[in-house]
């Protein structure tokens, strides 16, 4: 391999490795953050068990808690996965680090047993006097000062490289450990695992023969979910209205030669028509997808979005039009986004839900025991809006609904580390 093409190759491997190293990093941020709601979901479960109040929710509990196990060792194992290419790339590199220094000493070694023959101030002085003219005596001297410069440039190179030797290997040998780190890490988490599934067994057993009064709870509760969604679709719609009720005012006092058509299909449009101030706020919103702050400080996702299997009754599928997420009593919600707040509504006892509008997309916050904010009041991001009620199980849990229009989004692609 030509000295320029092993520098390229080093260079693209320079590249991978700095990708890799970012990756890494989210990796890590990934990690800390299942962690984190995996301590929150135990927490939870071990309130849940003294309590006893409520098989249900300790299986569903369980069940998260399973979850985020599983994609915890999946994060690790990708973690490790790219150490090893990390690995790899650096023994590349070692390798051929190594080849060049070698060669690099051979070619130092003849020219110091070179110089050491004709090592004499009078072989040297012979050699320029020999010259036939002047011309070639100036060039024979700037030969041997070209000469000298390699020889101090090859003995600054092999330090050079031996420098970089030296830093390569340190870091395989880190690189390792941390590899060896994180085998040891997974290994611990499946154990772990292993008997969380065993336990959530026992319980299922034990259970058995009350399947269908727990079920009957299940279908219940989802009856309940279904009729609060419906209240929350058509306040979404009554909102979208009064938004386009409003820009089709200004419109026609911006421009007075509207025509009534052009008013009423801005009136009954189903989607919210955006104003250029807007179209800002809206493109802001839909720029921050997958950087959103967490609704609460802190929990975990009890309740995924979309359609899935009860933990307890698997042919029973569970909707959510958004994500539960499990957090201490009495803790504070806050907007995710800038925004300015449409509605403030009671939708059953004990659950007050908040609207707040960017552009055309509204974040929800249901299961709210109480409120600190008001209909057109303009919130911040991270600025508390109310707090998360308590069920009368026990269960704390914010419910987090995004929507465009009347059309709701899954907020685990819009939330960061989710």
């Amino acid at each position: 391999m030509s000295k320029n093409i092993f520098t390229l190759f080093l260079l693209l491997a320079t590249t991978i490795v700095l990708g890799q190293n970012d990756a890494q990093r989210k990796l890590e941020e990934r990690k800390a953050q299942l962690q984190k709601e995996i301590r929150e979901a135990e927490n939870a479960l071990q309130s849940e068990k003294k309590k006893e109040k409520s098989v249900v929710t300790q299986i569903s509990q369980q069940t998260v808690k399973i979850k985020l196990q599983e994609k915890l060792i999946a994060t690790t194992e990708k973690q490790a996965k790219l150490l090893s290419d990390d690995i790899y790339t650096n023994q590349i590199k070692i390798n051929g680090l190594k080849k060049d220094l070698d060669e690099l000493k051979k070619d130092y070694a003849k020219m110091i047993v070179k110089s050491y023959k004709s090592r004499s101030e009078q072989s040297r002085a012979m050699f320029l006097l020999s010259s036939k003219n002047f011309l070639q005596a100036y060039k024979r001297a700037q030969y041997m000062k070209q000469y000298s410069n390699y020889r101090k440039n090859q003995g600054e190179e092999i330090k050079v490289k031996s420098d970089q030797l030296a830093v390569y290997n340190e870091k395989l040998g880190v690189q390792k450990k941390e590899k060896q780190k994180l085998i040891v890490e997974n290994e611990k988490e499946k154990q772990t695992l292993e008997k969380d599934k065993e336990e959530q067994e026992k319980i299922m057993k034990s259970i058995k023969k009350d399947v269908k009064k727990y079920t009957a709870e299940i279908k219940k509760k989802q009856q309940e979910t279904r009729e609060i969604d419906r209240k929350i679709d058509k306040l979404i719609r009554e909102a979208i209205a009064e938004a386009n009720r409003k820009t089709a005012a200004a419109n026609k006092k911006a421009n007075p030669k509207a025509t009534v058509a052009e008013t009423k299909a801005i009136e009954n449009s189903s989607k919210i028509i955006l104003t250029p101030e807007g179209k800002i706020i809206s493109d802001n919103f839909k720029a921050n997808k997958g950087k959103l702050s967490w609704p609460v400080a802190k929990g975990f996702v009890s309740l995924r979005y979309g359609d899935q299997p009860h933990p307890l009754q698997k042919s029973l599928i569970v909707h959510s039009s958004g994500v539960e997420i499990t957090t201490d009593s009495g803790a504070s919600v806050r907007s995710v986004f800038a925004g300015e707040v449409t509605r403030v509504q009671l939708i059953s006892p004990n659950n007050m839900v908040v609207f707040v509008q960017h552009g055309d997309f509204y974040t929800v916050y249901q299961n709210l025991s109480s409120v600190s904010v008001s209909k057109g009041n303009k919130v911040t991001a991270l600025q508390n809006i109310g707090k998360v009620t308590t069920n009368a199980a026990g269960k704390t849990a914010l419910k987090f609904v995004i929507m465009q229009n009347a059309t709701t989004l899954n907020p685990q692609s819009w939330l960061t580390n989710m």
